[in-house]
């Protein structure tokens, strides 16, 4: 059997083979700490919990809206003007299985055969295989430690063409942790409107900023580029609820109702309860309190990370100011080798580092081969374990 080739050349999750990795480890009794955690360690809130027990009690089990309940979508509105100050209706708003299925429909709906996307990197790196299936042609941007892992208004522009459609921006970021600033935002807006571009902008992690940090969305930042962003956000990592599976976008109308009709063809609605649920989240006064409590046991946990890792020697580590996770430079250790097998890059880098009981993604997944990243969605006790295990590993290398 020969299936598509489109389908064919899509790349397997590293984070997912090292999680499997781990697992397979874990279940012939070696102890192994994991820091691919993509997702909080913290319950959904039991507020929410309830309202989706309510939602079976009273039947909420039927299909939705294929762009989602509008009890939702009154609440998303809501949310983007208090957080945002960005006004959305109703028909500007999809609801979505996912933040990662309203990336995918928002790209399909903006990206042509042979459009070229601009992505910053490093990236998530579901994003090249999303623009992949889509039919556009990914036009990476290095954006160094140096500059704090993100990319200038100049590098935007240098590397535009007349093929160039849309910019897919990542802030706070994952794998680095990087917030752009307003003037950083703004000047990237600017060489945007000057080429007549598209921006999918994903704010996933946007409750998530530590140190004075703040969050600003670029859709907000002039009337152009509110007309020509799609944002993408969801209630998976601000609240807890990765399981529920509810992701949103807000788009321009035209944009909002292509989605939608695709989305009517290929996941229809979200699950009714996890709608029902998240209208209780977003609208709950009990969530501020919730995300400010997870925020600070985040803050403390990336204080301890960033310390520690900067104090190993072979590691280089600049401080995140956003999501849940470290991205350090471990390339000093390369050339190194770790009983008998020499260390030539962030895979086998982290291949002998599971060996010491330490799961670690490797940078070469999100597009820099010197870095590995470390989550500190885990609890601290298995940041301190797992830390000194990652000391005593480096120390070993010859």
């Amino acid at each position: 059997m020969s299936i598509a080739k489109k389908v064919k050349e899509i790349a397997p999750s590293l984070t997912l083979e090292i999680t499997a990795k781990a697992k397979k480890l874990k279940s012939e009794g070696v102890s192994v700490i994991g820091f691919g955690a993509g997702e909080p360690d913290f319950n959904t809130p039991d507020y929410i919990i309830d309202a989706a027990k309510k939602a079976l009690d009273i039947g909420f089990t039927k299909y939705t809206a294929a762009s989602g309940m509008a009890e939702l979508k009154d609440a998303i509105c809501t949310k983007f003007l208090k957080d945002n100050g960005l006004e959305y209706k109703p028909n500007q708003i999809v609801v979505s299985t996912g933040a990662k299925s309203s990336l995918y429909h928002a790209i399909c709906a903006v990206v042509d055969d042979g459009d070229e996307v601009i992505l910053p990197s490093p990236f998530w790196l579901t994003y090249p295989e999303l623009i992949k299936l889509a039919g556009g042609v990914t036009v990476y941007v290095k954006a160094g430690k140096e500059n704090g892992y993100k990319m200038t208004a100049a590098q935007l522009e240098a590397n535009i063409t007349d093929k160039t459609k849309c910019l897919i921006l990542n802030t706070p970021n994952n794998p680095t942790g990087a917030v752009y600033t307003e003037k950083e935002l703004s000047d990237i807006a600017k060489v945007c409107e000057k080429y007549g571009i598209y921006v999918i902008s994903d704010e996933i992690y946007e409750k998530l900023v530590y140190g004075g940090e703040k969050h600003v969305s670029i859709a907000a930042l002039s009337d152009y580029m509110k007309e020509h962003t799609v944002v993408v956000n969801g209630m998976s990592k601000s609240y807890s609820m990765t399981g529920w599976r509810i992701g949103y976008l807000a788009a321009p109308a035209e944009i909002a109702k292509g989605v939608s009709s695709m989305q009517s063809h290929t996941t229809s609605n979200a699950c009714s309860i996890a709608q029902y649920a998240s209208v209780a989240a977003l609208n709950s006064p009990e969530s501020d309190k919730f995300i400010a409590e997870m925020q600070q046991v985040f803050d403390e946990r990336r204080k301890y990370m960033v310390k520690t890792l900067q104090e190993t020697e072979g590691v280089v580590c600049i401080e995140p100011k956003g999501a849940f996770y470290v991205f350090a430079d471990v390339s000093g250790c390369y050339g190194k080798s770790f009983r008998g097998e020499k260390i030539t890059g962030s895979l086998s880098f982290a291949d002998a580092a599971l060996k010491c009981g330490i799961a670690l993604v490797p940078g070469i997944a999100f597009g820099d081969d010197n870095c590995i990243r470390l989550s500190y969605a885990i609890s601290i006790e298995d940041i301190k374990e797992g830390l000194r295990r990652l000391k005593e590993f480096i120390g070993e290398l010859k």
